[in-house]
């Protein structure tokens, strides 16, 4: 096959200790002997783990503890945002439920950036080290701007001279901007980082381990949604009665806190060595893959793939597939050397996986718009509502405690009941596969879409019935109405959350379990920011008509119930488009097709 040059962007150090591991996990796949090290994984010595010693549930306990804490302040705020923006910086209904489903979606992009970087250079432990002060950073400045009226916009009472309070502008809008950005980039590393850095201390080779990884994920999301509760509760009751520069301070320490708290764990973790650039290592394959285009195929391929399957440059070894074939010319030699002219079998593995993937990453993506957007619109919806339970006020925001409470509950029976019943059924360490798992928590999407648009309806009747429509007064009618449709977006977290987070983790190379991760949170993000999108577009078509249905201030003047059915209708053919994929869609590790 030739030469294949430096294909390893590490130390000569790291390739040797590469090489070893490599050899060692081979050797167990053939021989079934069990290993004392895992492939390619070092301590925070930078000498080969022992696995009695590293990684494994112990280790993740530091992670869980981080996960709970970013997520106190990132749900607590971001989901109560647009209190926020529409109080204290006098933003209409429309611009504020973008500009916090803008900052969901940034943090999710910005995922890509941490995840390229811990693949590529630097390990994942380093990597959250990293956004621990930006997002502590963000927080405070947010802080500062909440505490001082200099930077604020004039003060004026919204519910008396709600059209003529001036919007946040100029130098005020940068710092707010500023402060948001900084946090969405440190919760983007994290994302990256935490979930991946928790998989990497399980061994996928090991059957017992593989087990305790999907547990793992279940359990992230558990951490995600006591962060979720705790911060809906706790930080929401803050910003209600204490004021958001107290609770931004709030957000500002925890993250402290839980960055340190990881940093003591740095003696228990695997690390995974990055081994360069995978967006590099792909863009070599489709460019050798060009060059040989004319490059006839052998016919005994199959035999020649697997003599150099065991030539590993993407951190472990993957053997070749049949599918693609135009790729699998760049791994065979016409006489030339270097990176950009042959490629592993591996490295043409690699970018296969992530180009199978492609399709459900997209069609998965448009099923996730309504979700932000139910998240968002219904607090606003709870704005308009009567939120008092006898002598208790319930803050909008706090009813993400019901889908969070149901969460917890069912995050719990599902990995210890479910999961343990459906593999004695099916085989599947996981209970069911993924994509099943996904589609699931998609239908629950529609079911929202379903009832906020009746919710919306009859909170709108009772408006009407009782004359309040241009009063500015609460709407005699419980905001316990909401648990309705917070109660299937609870499903939805439970469900498909679990099931894109642990299908995109685990799919992908080792050499890029940063980036699928990252992929995870990116498919949520460009959901939140085309659901921004979504929003202008339906309100400049809708405006043409003469009546814009989510452009003005007034929620009882404005046609968000059609807004609930437009994202039904979208949710469904969203969800067809899925199962389209999903059906065909072939699993990596155990080369079997995914049914919905």
């Amino acid at each position: 096959m030739g030469k294949r040059g430096n294909l390893i962007h590490t130390s000569g150090k790291y390739r040797r200790l590469i090489s070893t591991t490599i050899w060692y996990t081979y050797h167990n796949l053939e021989t079934g002997t069990p290993m004392a090290s895992v492939q390619g994984m070092v301590d925070w010595k930078r000498k080969p783990i022992n696995r009695d010693k590293h990684g494994g549930t112990r280790a993740s306990l530091f992670i869980h503890f981080l996960v709970v804490m970013t997520n106190i302040t990132f749900i607590g705020n971001v989901f109560n945002m647009v209190t926020y923006f529409r109080q204290t910086m006098h933003m209409d209904v429309g611009r504020s439920s973008a500009t916090a489903t803008n900052v969901i979606g940034v943090s999710c992009a910005f995922a890509l950036v941490g995840g390229f970087f811990t693949d590529s250079y630097i390990i994942r432990f380093t990597g959250i080290l990293f956004a621990g002060p930006i997002e502590f950073l963000g927080y405070v400045l947010l802080a500062l701007q909440a505490h001082l009226p200099s930077i604020q916009p004039p003060v004026c009472e919204m519910t008396e001279q709600y059209s003529n309070c001036k919007q946040v502008r100029g130098y005020n809008a940068v710092v707010r901007y500023i402060g948001l950005y900084l946090v969405a980039f440190g919760e983007g590393c994290f994302r990256a980082n935490l979930a991946s850095l928790g998989g990497d201390q399980f061994d996928d080779n090991d059957p017992a381990e593989l087990e305790q990884k999907s547990s793992f994920f279940n359990w992230y999301t558990f951490s995600v949604s006591l962060g979720g509760f705790l911060g809906v509760t706790l930080l929401v009751w803050i910003q209600g009665n204490r004021g958001w520069d107290l609770a931004f301070t709030l957000a500002a320490g925890l993250t402290l806190l839980g960055v340190i708290a990881v940093a003591s764990g740095f003696s228990f973790y695997r690390n995974l060595i990055p081994i360069g650039s995978p967006l590099t290592r792909m863009l070599q394959v489709l460019v050798a893959a060009y060059r040989k285009r004319k490059l006839p195929l052998p016919e005994m391929n199959e035999e020649i793939y697997l003599e150099y399957s065991k030539e590993n440059n993407v951190g472990e070894i993957l053997f070749h597939t049949k599918g693609m074939a135009w790729l699998d010319t760049a791994s065979l030699s016409d006489g030339k050397t270097g990176d950009w002219y042959i490629c592993s079998v591996s490295q043409v593995e690699e970018i296969k996986i992530v180009l199978r993937m492609l399709p459900v990453f997209l069609s998965s993506m448009i099923c996730y718009i309504p979700m932000t957007l139910v998240q968002t619109l219904s607090i606003q919806q709870g704005g308009t509502m009567n939120t008092k339970l006898g002598a208790i006020h319930v803050p909008p925001a706090s009813l993400f405690v019901i889908p969070i409470v149901f969460q917890l509950v069912m995050l719990v029976i599902y990995d210890r009941v479910f999961v343990p019943f459906a593999r004695r059924i099916t085989g599947c360490p996981t209970g069911i596969s993924h994509l099943q798992r996904i589609a699931v928590g998609l239908i629950a999407i529609i079911l929202a879409t379903m009832l906020g648009g009746v919710i919306e309806k009859k909170r709108k009747g009772v408006s009407e019935d009782h004359g309040l429509l241009d009063s500015g007064s609460p709407v005699p009618m419980s905001v316990m109405w909401l648990s309705l449709q917070f109660f299937a977006t609870g499903i939805v977290d439970v469900i498909a959350f679990v099931g894109l987070l642990e299908f995109f983790n685990t799919e992908v190379s080792r050499g890029m379990k940063s980036l699928g991760t990252a992929m995870f949170y990116c498919n949520l993000g460009l959901a939140s920011l085309m659901g921004s999108v979504l929003v202008d577009v339906v309100n400049e078509v809708t405006r043409h008509r003469g009546i814009g249905w989510l452009e003005g201030n007034n929620l009882n003047r404005d046609y968000l119930d059609r807004f609930y059915w437009f994202l039904t209708i979208l949710g469904l053919v969203a969800f067809m488009n899925y199962l389209y994929w999903a059906r065909r869609y072939t699993y990596r590790q155990h080369n079997r097709a995914a049914t919905s």
